[in-house]
């Protein structure tokens, strides 16, 4: 049987569309499908688009491996495509002597990950270069920063069909299976009507739908889909004029890094996440969550005056550990551990996804031709 077309990737965020980008580089024949109106309309649109410098994660995971040489590829990505940017670096803050333990581990957590430009400041270096900081001590990342996400994506998206790709939306993926080498590709449109192609190659980027897809899918072992939980992140915007130049975090918490300042391009401070475990995805930013975030913010901007919170918008992460459990890395799971040549399933792509998504493109494209050459040598 001969496929309608070469390769389908599921989802068209910024790292399906990543994906999309690398695999038509290669001269593949690529579609795009995308339920919603256009493309990275959750959780690649609803984050703080910041350039993590990869900083955090355990040695050896992919989420360190993937954020470290997904940000330069992401620098260099912007500069020769004229995408908004800028290393805007942060500074890490203990607000209290207890945490500065914190903060060294982190630096010796950085520094096995090859991230060796962490600074230590006092809370004299610190203040002489926020003056409106409180903190007794902190960690300057210099290769922190941000993008301008839907710029980003808009531009993966035009490179892609430069090279060929084709993006569906309005297309909601309703079943998948594999038969006789092939997968089949169930869709509704806008207007219910219903459709199927198959495809020799596929990639699942579908975000907080990933383990819905790979519940729906006939042929794949329904043990191999891990557990789905979702986190919804708030963040207040500040009206005025922004207090600080860089970007403000404090000691990381177990579920995140903490309600944190960020910048965006034009120069607005913001703060958030905060960390809400909800059932199901969805984007209400409770005007009660106000007062938590003031307390919050006070401990390392003890001027903020709370009226000045203007609420903003709300993300959710799509996580694989349940509530109280130990963060867990990006799942990227392939022929090892399916035993279905030519596919590949995106699970668990939080944060650090945007900065390494370019990263994560290439190292879907490296799985798939290698399985391509392995079924073709058999």
């Amino acid at each position: 049987m001969t496929a309608d077309i070469q390769t389908i990737v599921i989802g068209a965020g910024v790292v399906g569309l990543a994906c999309a980008r690398s695999l038509a580089r290669t001269g593949r024949e690529v579609l795009i499908i995308e339920q919603h109106d256009a493309i990275g309309t959750e959780t690649s649109a609803r984050n703080s688009e910041v350039i993590h410098a990869g900083i955090y994660y355990p040695k050896g995971s992919l989420k360190a491996e993937l954020c470290v040489t997904g940000r330069e590829m992401l620098y260099r990505y912007c500069e020769e495509n004229g995408i908004e940017h800028k290393r805007t670096g942060k500074l890490i803050v203990a607000t209290a002597e207890d945490q500065m333990a914190a903060l060294a581990g982190i630096k010796d957590k950085a520094y096995e990950n090859g991230v060796t430009d962490l600074v230590w400041l006092s809370r004299e270096e610190a203040l002489e270069r926020e003056p409106a900081l409180r903190c007794v001590g902190a960690l300057e990342s210099p290769s922190t920063g941000i993008v301008d996400s839907h710029q980003l994506m808009v531009t993966l998206l035009g490179e892609a069909e430069n090279n060929g790709a084709t993006l569906a939306i309005n297309t909601k993926v309703t079943a998948v299976s594999f038969e006789n080498g092939l997968y089949t590709i169930s869709t509704t449109d806008a207007d219910g009507e219903e459709m199927s192609l198959t495809c020799a190659e596929l990639i699942v980027a579908g975000g907080l739908h990933s383990q819905t897809l790979g519940r729906n899918f006939t042929g794949l072992p329904k043990t191999s889909v891990p557990p789905q939980h979702y986190a919804r992140g708030c963040y207040f915007t500040l009206s005025g004029k922004a207090p600080f130049s860089t970007l403000i975090y404090p000691a990381p918490e177990q579920a995140g890094l903490g309600i944190h300042l960020t910048l965006d391009m034009g120069g607005q401070a913001r703060f958030g996440p905060d960390v809400t475990w909800v059932d199901a995805p969805n984007y209400d930013v409770p005007e009660e969550r106000r007062a938590a975030f003031a307390e919050a913010i006070r401990k390392y901007y003890p001027d903020l005056d709370e009226s000045a919170l203007q609420t903003g918008y709300a993300g959710v992460r799509p996580k694989i550990q349940a509530p109280g459990e130990a963060a867990r890395d990006f799942m990227i799971a392939d022929e090892n551990q399916y035993g279905l040549n030519g596919l590949v399933m995106l699970y668990g792509i939080e944060s650090p996804g945007l900065t390494a998504s370019l990263a994560i493109g290439n190292r879907v494209t490296e799985l798939i031709t290698q399985q391509g050459a392995m079924k073709a040598a058999s």
